[in-house]
């Protein structure tokens, strides 16, 4: 096994303290909307087409813009561009942080002082670059974690048979390597997909007002 490879066994492990704990990857406010157990494979698939790729392909980007020299804040601009949600927005870069002091901690060097700023696919970017892990298993990595984030955050809400939860991830395998393989040669933010999921920004603005809820986002 590679080096990136056990990268990315480490860094896509739930347990990694990086604040995945209090997502739900949208799950809870879609249930809340009327989205029906039974239809979450569906909702994953939706989610690795368009909120997943562009966070993959965003990623990527701020990998080899921080291999380059650039300026990872045009990175973020054109992630930013392409999440119209404020909420989703505000969470990406509060989930940044979480993952800066991964990078700090696991793989310390000098930061741009604007990185507490920078939401969590572009950090994810920098950190990859830092810890020598590839493109392809960078964007792997994105894909698995949100479709970890969601079957997990199920669990807690409407409680199912783990082992059927287990099934609906690794079926969804080859479509994760499959976009991974598409993003994995992006460079430049323009290249950034551009994928709107207007139903999933609306409900996490709804959830960014709800006061009963299990989790932030």
């Amino acid at each position: 096994m590679s080096t990136s490879s056990l990268l990315l066994v480490l860094l896509g492990d739930a347990r990694l303290p990086s604040g995945g704990h209090t997502q739900s990857a949208g799950l809870e406010p879609a249930l809340r909307a009327g989205t029906a157990p039974a239809q979450v494979p569906a909702y994953l698939r939706t989610r690795l087409r368009t909120v997943t790729r562009v966070e993959a392909g965003t990623a990527v980007v701020a990998r080899a813009v921080a291999e380059s020299g650039g300026d990872l804040a045009d990175v973020e601009a054109a992630w930013a561009a392409r999440t119209p949600s404020q909420a989703l927005r505000a969470n990406g870069r509060r989930l940044g942080r979480g993952y800066l002091r991964v990078l700090q901690t696991l793989w310390p060097g000098p930061v741009d002082a604007r990185a507490r700023t920078w939401s969590r696919p572009v950090v994810l970017g920098l950190l990859a670059h830092r810890a020598g892990m590839d493109p392809a298993d960078l964007a792997r990595l994105v894909g698995y974690d949100d479709a970890q984030t969601v079957t997990a955050a199920l669990l807690k809400l409407e409680p199912q048979d783990p082992l059927l939860i287990t099934a609906w991830v690794s079926q969804l395998l080859p479509e994760i390597d499959e976009m991974a393989a598409e993003v994995a040669r992006l460079r430049l933010p323009e290249q950034i997909p551009a994928h709107g999921a207007p139903l999933i920004e609306r409900w996490a603005e709804t959830h960014d007002t709800t006061t009963e809820r299990l989790f932030s986002a």
